[in-house]
């Protein structure tokens, strides 16, 4: 499939997509998350081809969710990539649910301080509040165009 530059879309999602959407990018940073540093051991852990790895793990550290340091080179992640763990939680869970089957999540979050599982949830950044998928509404941001601000301002 050809690839489609999303440059000309004013959205978030797109721009994030351009840096971790392509195939195994996420599960690149999975690796790099669990520990495994180095690109032999990535390879072995996702059995994906060097020339994509290479290519993953070039996006990863040009966009600075990953650092390679050293040599042999390790891969460490940023604090920019760490933000990105709550977006794998979310999807973990999602799959979870709708792809795991009888046999249940094959990997659970723990909380380190109570050793309970752990689930990623939103919350109000103001109040505290849980919240929901219906729970919540857009208006234009700072960076909408015209047309965004048209499209969300409240009627």
């Amino acid at each position: 499939m050809p690839y489609r530059s999303f440059d000309d879309q004013n959205c978030s999602i797109a721009r994030t997509l351009a840096i971790v959407g392509e195939r195994w990018t996420l599960l690149v940073l999975r690796e790099v998350l669990l520990g495994r540093r180095r690109f032999e051991e990535i390879r072995r852990g996702l059995g994906v081809a060097s020339n994509i790895l290479s290519d993953r793990l070039a996006t990863l550290v040009e966009h600075g969710v990953l650092t390679r340091e050293g040599d042999p080179p390790e891969y460490r992640v940023t604090p920019k990539g760490l933000d990105l763990q709550p977006v794998l939680m979310t999807l973990m869970q999602w799959g979870d649910r709708y792809t795991a089957g009888d046999a249940g999540a094959p990997v659970v979050h723990v909380h380190k301080a109570c050793a309970h599982d752990a689930e990623a949830r939103l919350h109000c950044a103001h109040c505290g509040e849980p919240i929901g998928p219906r729970d919540v509404r857009l208006r234009p941001g700072p960076g909408a165009n015209e047309l965004q601000r048209e499209q969300l301002s409240p009627r």
